[in-house]
C-alpha cells in the first residue's frame, strides 16, 4: 500500500530509542523527510545516523527538552528549516517514574504535567496554524494502554496521558474540517528499555525477579508475547496516512488484545 507519505514533513519526539525511535524510522522508509528529537545529543545524533544509513531516507536530529518551552521552540524551528512545513506531528515522550500515589510530591506530579501534556499542548499549538492554511495535516499522541486501563504503580501516567486523549478528542473536532486528523495510539507491551524499567520495579516490589513478571505480563495478552515496537510504528504511520483521512478522534489501542473493553 502506498501511504502517500512520500516528501511530507515529520516531526517526532522522543526518538533516540523505543517506540519513537521505531516510528520515525518507518515513516523515513515510507518516504517522509523526518527530524527526530530527543534529550541526549549523541543518542539522537546516532539514532539519525542508523535510520538515514538503513532507509535512505532525509533525517535530521535534534536536541531538546520536550517538557520545556524552549526545546519545542528549538525543535519546530529545527524541523522547519530543514525540511519545511510540518505535516505529520508524532507526539512522543518517555514516560514518568512508576510508583504508587504516596510516592509522588508536588515537584513529581509537575514534572509530569510538563512532559507528558504541556509538551503536546505547545508542539500542537506550534504546528497547527501552518496545517490549517494548508488544510492538511495529522497529529498523532503516542500515550498508552492505562489511559483505557490503568495499571498499578503507574498512578502519574494513568492519570496525565488519560487527558491527553481527552485533549486530542476535543481538538480532532475543532480541526476535523480544516483537513487534519488528531489521533492517539495506546500501545501495550512492547520490548522496550521502559518495560524492562517497569518489569524491575514491581519485581522489587514483589519481591521475585524480572523474568516472573515479563512471563505474567506474556500471559496477560492473546496473542502470547510482548509485542515488536515496529508494529506500533506501522499503525502510526497508517494514521499519518492519506488513506486514513477519516480515522480522527480515536485512540487506537495496539496491545495484542490484552485490553479487556469493548472500546
Amino acid at each position: 500500500m502506498n501511504l502517500g507519505l512520500k516528501g511530507k514533513s515529520a516531526l517526532v519526539g522522543g526518538a533516540s530509542r523505543g517506540l519513537g525511535y521505531a516510528c520515525a524510522h518507518n515513516l523515513a522508509a515510507e518516504g517522509a523527510r523526518v527530524t527526530l528529537c530527543s534529550r541526549d545529543e549523541t543518542d539522537i545524533s546516532r539514532a539519525a545516523e542508523r535510520i538515514r544509513d538503513e532507509t535512505g531516507g532525509q533525517v535530521h536530529a535534534v536536541a531538546a527538552d520536550q517538557s520545556t518551552p524552549d526545546g519545542i521552540e528549538r525543535m519546530l524551528r529545527e524541523a522547519r528549516e530543514r525540511f519545511g512545513p510540518i505535516d505529520i506531528l508524532v507526539n512522543n515522550t518517555g514516560g514518568p517514574p512508576p510508583g504508587l500515589f504516596a510516592d509522588h510530591d508536588d515537584d513529581a506530579w509537575q514534572a509530569a504535567f510538563e512532559g507528558l501534556i504541556l509538551s503536546v499542548v505547545r508542539l500542537c499549538r506550534g504546528v497547527l496554524p501552518e496545517m490549517i492554511a494548508r488544510g492538511w495535516g495529522r497529529i498523532i499522541t503516542n500515550t498508552s494502554f492505562t489511559v483505557k486501563e490503568p495499571a498499578e504503580q503507574l498512578v502519574l501516567s494513568n492519570a496525565l496521558r488519560a487527558a491527553v486523549v481527552a485533549l486530542s478528542k476535543t481538538l480532532s473536532r475543532e480541526v476535523a474540517a480544516s483537513g487534519i486528523t488528531v489521533n492517539c495510539v495506546a500501545p501495550g507491551a512492547f520490548d522496550t528499555e521502559r518495560l524492562e524499567r517497569l518489569f524491575d520495579a514491581q519485581a522489587l516490589a514483589q519481591g521475585i525477579i524480572p523474568a516472573e513478571i515479563r512471563q505474567q505480563w506474556t500471559d496477560r495478552i492473546p496473542a502470547a508475547r510482548i509485542l515488536e515496537p515496529k508494529e506500533l510504528a506501522a499503525a502510526i504511520a497508517f494514521l499519518a496516512s492519506e488513506q486514513a483521512a477519516a480515522i480522527t478522534g480515536v485512540c487506537l489501542p495496539v496491545d495484542g488484545g490484552m485490553l479487556h473493553g469493548l472500546f
